[in-house]
């Protein structure tokens, strides 16, 4: 059955993928097999076969040029195969005419290793979008092109704790996550998803979340496939409390640009899929380092008991360095009871500091001393993790202090986090004690270590909040839809509406507008601002004219008939004849809203402050429909310049209620006319102490 839509279109669920079968195989074709020596496909082939025994599948060779491979049975093609084949490997130049092959005998699933599709061209783009249709059309899925055989690896069984799991792109930029089973963290599963003709990250990160053991999704990613599948699948990932640590290449000209290059999609608007991140609790880092530190500690990490952070160091310098960098990152460093210090000073000398950070000054580490003072930090409930900066190995009270971290780490539920600063990193404490704990979080830098609790305390957060926006999504219009686009429909322009139609359009959804008239005669405007009430704004009523203000177009405080005649010769002119005749608006706080399409996600949400903060500082926020109020609060503080909406320097307050539903009545035009409109901007909209009324308003029509 086809997956719900809601009005735009969009789906509102992740459809059913049994993935299963396609990373425990019972049987694996191998289409392209060869033993001849120096061939790319012999290395190939013999790292699958290898596989395939480690993981108890059938692997089956297919070569119409040989009998045997390797002293295995080969096939003239994949329909000679005798039995079911779950995965068929393709290795073979022409993939489309074995991908038909694969389908023929009803494989489950296919691989195309090949490149030369999307990312080289048009002429690529054209080679992949016949996969797609042909996929389309059959009971197959299929995994690249331009892949690699990472979802082929064998995981190490001998380490500890949840494990994380992989998706990744580009197999190079996985390479590193993988090999960090070196330093101890456990891993289950790898998804290189290549140009994603079909399986996208969307079903990779449903699967691995819903599998037993999987504590977090590690991902580098260069362009999605889909922006709503995206949504779903992080929505469904906070539902099930596994988090999703991703770098997202494309920050910059030049990095989107190489995405593209690289993989053949869009990388979309980088700060849309940042806001979609925040919004749906996908944790963003910039590198591989961070990824592999910040997901271990997320999916080590039990939810917190609270948010204090206690630094635990053996020199004062250490923990001052270490207090700077959390208390940058926003981390809170509480301080410790008198209680708590008082029985702290116990083993440590009193003329060292225990408020937090705790510097014990380093003898008492080697000795019972050390795991007294570990044992009442995590006792105390104001701590919820401990962080321990070890610049340096000093063998053998490094050694010691390396064991009572990790013993009583199994004493509790909050996190112990270990910072090894040596950068030899053959020490055994490191190797042997730090590394062979699973309840320890082992670090290489200060930076890292923080970004990863930051990381934890946030995601634990949001999860405790996050409510689904689709628990109920809309699958309908709503009934101001109907004379909206009835109003888009019936306007002159192609380009764009006036913006007293645009106006009308935001009326039709409650949006409050000011009182106006358009008039084509000096005498009709004079009776206009009578009937609106003096003082009045004119200015002039034209699709084929946007910047008024620039312009010398708008004629402000207007306060009697003769004003308002020689402010409508003067404007007529430019708009032939309209003019618009509007009341004069009680200054306030002035903030824009906007609506924008983007490729990937569809209807997209700004808010942000008028004036020198959105035209010079950019502060604005992005969101992506469907969201609710409370998410439409958290933009709004997320500004720079939000305090001024909370009445800074002596400022009254603005209704920042105000605020928040019209961003939510904006959401819903949106949404409904998602097909009908291309712009939307309301620029200023003026927040008193009490409402809200939009000045201004630009709406653009999608060109159909």
């Amino acid at each position: 059955m086809p997956p719900t839509l809601d009005v735009t279109g969009r789906p509102v669920q992740l459809r059913e993928l049994d993935l299963a079968r396609f990373f425990r195989p019972r049987s694996l074709a191998v289409i392209g097999a060869s033993d001849t020596e120096g061939r790319p496909n012999t290395g190939v082939w013999r790292r699958l076969a290898a596989w395939a025994d480690v993981v108890g599948a059938d692997v089956v060779p297919v070569n119409p040029t040989k009998d045997t491979v390797d002293g295995r049975r080969s096939y003239p093609s994949i329909i000679d195969v005798p039995g079911d084949v779950d995965v068929a490997v393709i290795l073979v130049g022409n993939a489309t005419e074995a991908l038909q092959q694969a389908i023929e005998k009803k494989a489950s699933f296919a691989v195309i290793f090949a490149s030369g599709f999307a990312e080289v061209g048009e002429e690529g783009r054209a080679a992949q979008d016949s996969l797609g249709d042909i996929v389309g059309r059959a009971d197959i899925h299929l995994l690249g092109p331009n892949t690699n055989l990472n979802a082929f690896e064998t995981f190490r069984d001998d380490l500890g704790g949840p494990a994380i799991a992989m998706i990744t792109q580009s197999g190079h930029q996985g390479r590193p996550i993988f090999q960090s089973q070196e330093i101890g963290i456990r891993l289950n599963y790898w998804a290189p998803t290549g140009n994603e003709v079909d399986l996208e990250f969307a079903d990779f990160a449903k699967w691995f979340v819903d599998q037993d053991g999987t504590g977090a999704v590690a991902a580098y990613i260069e362009g999605f496939k889909d922006g709503r599948t995206l949504m779903l699948a992080a929505d469904h990932a906070v539902r099930r409390g596994v988090p999703i640590v991703c770098v997202k290449v494309g920050r910059t000209e030049e990095g989107a640009s190489m995405a593209s290059s690289h993989t053949g999609k869009l990388a979309g608007s980088d700060a849309v899929t940042s806001a979609v991140f925040r919004q749906f609790g996908v944790t963003r880092v910039d590198g591989l380092d961070e990824v592999i530190d910040t997901a271990q500690l997320l999916a080590r990490g039990r939810p917190p008991t609270t948010d204090g952070v206690v630094i635990y160091a053996i020199s004062g310098g250490t923990g001052a360095h270490m207090a700077d960098l959390c208390a940058s990152a926003g981390l809170r460093l509480p301080v410790l009871s008198a209680e708590l210090q008082e029985k702290l000073y116990q083993w440590i000398p009193r003329f060292l500091r225990v408020s937090n950070p705790v510097d014990n000054g380093g003898h008492p580490v080697g000795d019972e001393r050390g795991r007294k003072i570990l044992d009442a930090l995590v006792a105390d409930p104001d701590v919820g993790v401990i962080v321990a900066p070890i610049t340096g190995a000093f063998a053998p009270m490094s050694d010691k202090l390396a064991q009572d971290l990790v013993d009583v780490a199994e004493t509790t539920d909050k996190p112990i986090c270990v910072v090894w600063g040596s950068p030899v990193g053959t020490e055994a404490a490191y190797r042997d004690i730090l590394l062979s704990s699973s309840k320890v979080a082992v670090f290489r830098t200060f930076g890292n270590c923080v970004t990863a609790v930051k990381a934890w305390l946030d995601w634990h957060e949001f999860a405790g909040r996050y409510k689904s926006p689709f628990a109920k999504p809309v699958l309908r219009a709503s009934k101001a839809a109907v004379p909206a686009r009835a109003l888009i429909d019936g306007c002159d322009s192609q380009t764009a509406l006036t913006e007293h139609e645009s106006k009308l359009v935001l009326a039709e959804y409650g949006i409050p507008v000011t009182r106006e008239q358009v008039v084509t005669s000096s005498a009709q405007a004079v009776r206009a601002a009578a009937m609106i009430g003096y003082p009045v704004v004119l200015k002039a009523s034209s699709a084929d004219v946007l910047h008024k203000s620039d312009l010398g177009l708008v004629r402000i405080g207007l306060s009697s008939a003769k004003a308002v005649r020689d402010a409508y010769a003067a404007i007529a002119p430019h708009s032939d004849g309209a003019v618009l005749v509007s009341e004069m608006v009680e200054p306030g706080v002035e903030v824009v809203i906007g609506v924008s399409h983007d490729e990937m996600f569809g209807p997209v949400v700004m808010a942000g402050l008028g004036g020198v903060f959105v035209e010079v500082l950019g502060d604005v926020s992005f969101r992506v429909p469907p969201f609710d109020k409370s998410e439409a609060r958290r933009m709004i503080d997320e500004l720079r310049g939000a305090a001024l909406l909370r009445g800074a320097r002596g400022r009254p307050a603005a209704d920042i209620a105000a605020f928040a539903d019209v961003i939510m009545r904006v959401q819903r035009l949106a949404v409904d006319l998602s097909a009908d409109i291309d712009e939307l901007d309301l620029n200023p909209l003026v927040l008193h102490r009490k409402g809200a009324v939009a000045l201004d308003a630009l709406l653009v029509p999608r060109i159909r």
